[in-house]
């Protein structure tokens, strides 16, 4: 592919992580010793969005690759319109990073032949049926599987930002060294703390999230807490903030609620051993979640609102990672980063700058790896193929904590706390 000229089109442009996948891009861009930088300075960059940035906004972010954008406003619902638009424009490689239906989006890049990463599974259908309610992740995931084996002739990595995503390479990673004692658990972990500086400035009946505020209440309000033993995922009949369960990594101790998400079905499918997310948000929404959970649909209600370092001095960390659970210890690996270093490098909040690290890792892989046709998850992908993803990101996400406790706190229901 690095004989043409590449040929992008980003879908939602106008969105987050859209943001900090084009000023990862844009440094990229810049650097001669960055893999993408060959393709990126012969590329062409469509974006795409029903609402897109003006073209001033998208030079602000990635200055280095302002010449080579090209804007277009459409609905990605108007399928004959996308399929139109990537023949057109001879679209070598797709970036979806909306929340179009991946089915569909897959579906016209199988037709035409054409590369796809995206970061998350997002089926229209699902979302569309008020009756799956409290399942909404695990329909996604099963109408996909349902339909992937319709797809023969794209190249693609699904579901690679940063949980889905970097996680799975984390897994892998630790899940490949050598040990006495088979591992019986595989947990990703999350501690957010980013919020205002000054928290006075926090408005009441606001829900606040360092990524989409409405993907956030989707997990945390519309599905049921979900874990994955023996291959079968299975669910608890209550609310996700009505518990919390405990997580170890060294010195950095917290509780966090069981989350549903793809990558515990993806793990759990390919290792048979127990999964789950564990997910801590600022104790700001922590108490605000909790203090709700008679009302939740009231939530729906508010103002929504993204943590953005461009509209106000925030301050706090990311940390995401993997803990491995044994019968004796646990193991662990994470990435921390702070916003405030992030937003002075990149521009935004350091959650969205962490998925766009997977989107490149996804990126570089589709360019320069030696892949069949075929559609991976990432565990799919390091466990199926030779791929380089873990190295391309690391080359953003520079720094990655590795340990062991002495101990264990043992499987999720041993973990568990209720308030």
């Amino acid at each position: 592919m690095e004989n043409r000229p590449l040929i992008v089109s980003v879908l939602g442009s106008g969105g987050g992580v859209a943001k900090a996948v084009l000023s990862l891009l844009n440094k990229a861009a810049a650097d001669p010793t960055d893999p993408l930088h060959p393709f990126l300075n012969r590329a062409e960059i469509h974006l795409i969005d029903r609402k897109p940035k003006k073209l001033d906004e998208y030079g602000r972010i990635a200055p280095n690759l302002k010449g080579r954008f090209v804007l277009h406003q459409f609905d990605l619902l108007e399928l004959d319109r996308v399929r139109a638009h990537l023949a057109d424009t001879g679209t070598s490689l797709v970036i979806d990073l909306s929340w179009a239906d991946t089915v569909d989006m897959i579906a016209l890049c199988d037709e035409l032949g054409i590369a796809y990463t995206n970061t998350a599974l997002e089926i229209v259908e699902v979302d569309d049926n008020e009756e799956l309610e409290g399942f909404t992740l695990l329909e996604r995931y099963r109408m996909f599987e349902n339909n992937r084996h319709r797809f023969t002739r794209v190249k693609g990595i699904v579901c690679s930002g940063m949980n889905p995503g970097v996680v799975q390479w984390m897994a892998h990673t630790l899940l490949s060294e050598p040990s006495d004692r088979p591992p019986l658990a595989c947990y990703i972990v999350e501690t957010d703390s980013t919020f205002f500086k000054d928290p006075k400035r926090a408005k009441p009946n606001t829900i606040y999230s360092s990524w989409s505020p409405e993907c956030f209440l989707d997990e945390a309000l519309l599905n049921y807490p979900m874990l994955v033993q023996r291959r079968v995922p299975l669910v608890l009949y209550a609310p996700a903030y009505g518990q919390a369960f405990k997580v170890t990594l060294g010195d950095l101790q917290f509780y966090g609620a069981l989350m549903p998400h793809e990558e515990v079905l993806t793990l759990g499918r390919l290792y048979g051993l127990e999964t789950g997310f564990i997910y801590k948000v600022q104790d700001y929404m922590i108490d605000l979640l909790r203090a709700n959970l008679d009302q939740p649909n009231a939530l729906w209600d508010w103002e929504h609102r993204t943590l953005d370092p461009a509209e106000d001095e925030l301050e706090g960390e990311d940390t995401v990672g993997v803990l491995v659970v044994y019968e004796d210890k646990e193991r662990y690996m994470y990435n921390t980063l702070e916003t405030r270093t992030i937003y002075a490098k990149y521009g935004v909040n350091a959650t969205y700058f962490q998925v766009a690290c997977g989107v490149y890792g996804a990126i570089c892989t589709l360019l320069l790896d030696d892949l069949e046709t075929g559609l991976f998850f990432v565990d799919e992908l390091l466990a199926a193929t030779d791929s380089s993803y873990g190295e391309y990101v690391s080359r953003y996400l520079e720094r990655f904590v590795t340990g062991e406790n002495a101990g264990t706190d043992g499987l999720l229901l041993q973990r568990l706390k209720p308030f």
